[in-house]
Order: structure tokens, then C-alpha cells, then sequence
């Protein structure tokens, strides 16, 4: 069972703005901007970096087209759904350290939470900051009841964020080279 979410544990999310695609979100240290289709190369580049696809592709690097149409899929999920993928920028800075989101794996119900931060960003505390903001409107503005992250089980810094978000390991399955383990946290309420 996974820990209530309130505004003491959420911490300040600071502004919530609309965009053409999706909400922008400022949290005390970062930007997270909607990827929108014109950011392709900005999105590829982040998931063929060796540090990002040896656990998000299992190492294999996605080619042009694929990211094409996550890009195309994720403007359709902002439009029917408001989630998708947003670009985890540092405030003041133009360029982004990673992405955070929700997305469809491994045939569940609803999206699952996913994150990925370039090398140099890790073990700073941005990917859990990120990840809070999303829980945070994932709960209290899409309704959702509980948030699922898969991660493959030798991947010690997604599971030290997943714990650092109150979520609880619900289930070991055999997916992927390392095998993968799911993580929940419910809403409040």
C-alpha cells in the first residue's frame, strides 16, 4: 500500500499554466514544458543517450520514426487525456535535463509514471521533484486513484526515487533482460 498524498507531502508545485498542448508546471527548482511535435530532436536525443535507453530501451537505440510517433501519440494523449510527456527543464535554463510523464506499458489499465534525467542531473533530487508534481496532478486533477512506475529491478536509482515518493512495491514480473518491478502509491482519500 503505497502512502496518502497532501499538500504538506507534495510540497509547493508552484504555477500551473496552460499551453496549446498541455499544462506547464514550475516547482521550485524546475520547468516541466509539454514536448510538442517540433521537439523531435530534443526528445530522440534523450532517449538514445546510453545512460537513458539502457533501461528505458533495454539498450536499444529507437530510431527517428519511433520517437516521431511517440511525439504524434503523446499530442493525442494531451488532447483526449491531458498527460503525457513533458520536458524536465532546470528554471532559468532553455535546455532539458530529461522527461517526465505518464504512459501506457505492459498493457495496464492507465498510464504509468516514467522519468529519465541525462547523467549529470542524477542524484540531485530532480527526477523525484518532478515525479511529485506529476503525482500531485495526477491525483488531484485527473482523479487518478493510484500511480504505477515499472523499473527493471537492477535499477537502484529509480527504485530509491520510488521509495523517496512513498510508493510500495506491488509486483516482480519477469519483463525486460533484468526483470521489472512495479512500484504503486495510491491517492489520498
Amino acid at each position: 500500500m503505497g502512502v496518502n498524498l497532501g499538500p504538506k507531502e507534495i510540497g509547493a508545485i508552484g504555477k500551473v499554466g496552460a499551453m496549446s498542448i498541455g499544462q506547464t508546471f514550475t516547482t521550485s527548482r524546475l520547468n516541466l514544458v509539454p514536448f510538442q511535435s517540433n521537439d523531435l530532436q530534443i526528445l530522440h536525443q534523450l532517449f538514445i543517450h546510453p545512460f537513458i535507453r539502457k533501461h528505458l530501451w533495454d539498450n536499444r537505440v529507437v530510431n527517428q520514426q519511433e520517437t516521431t510517433s511517440i511525439l504524434q501519440e503523446n499530442e493525442v494523449h494531451f488532447a483526449e487525456n491531458r498527460w503525457g510527456l513533458w520536458q524536465i527543464r532546470l528554471q532559468n535554463e532553455a535546455e532539458p535535463i530529461g522527461f517526465v510523464g505518464l504512459w501506457f506499458f505492459f498493457d495496464e489499465p492507465q498510464p504509468q509514471l516514467i522519468y529519465g534525467l541525462l547523467p549529470n542531473f542524477c542524484g540531485k533530487g530532480y527526477a523525484a521533484e518532478a515525479s511529485q508534481c506529476i503525482l500531485h496532478y495526477s491525483f488531484d486533477h485527473l482523479r487518478f486513484s493510484y500511480i504505477d512506475a515499472a523499473m527493471d529491478q537492477n535499477h537502484m536509482s529509480s527504485i530509491k526515487v520510488a521509495k523517496r515518493l512513498g510508493m510500495s512495491l506491488l509486483k516482480t514480473t519477469e519483463h525486460g533482460p533484468a526483470g521489472t518491478l512495479f512500484y504503486r502509491i495510491y491517492t489520498a482519500g
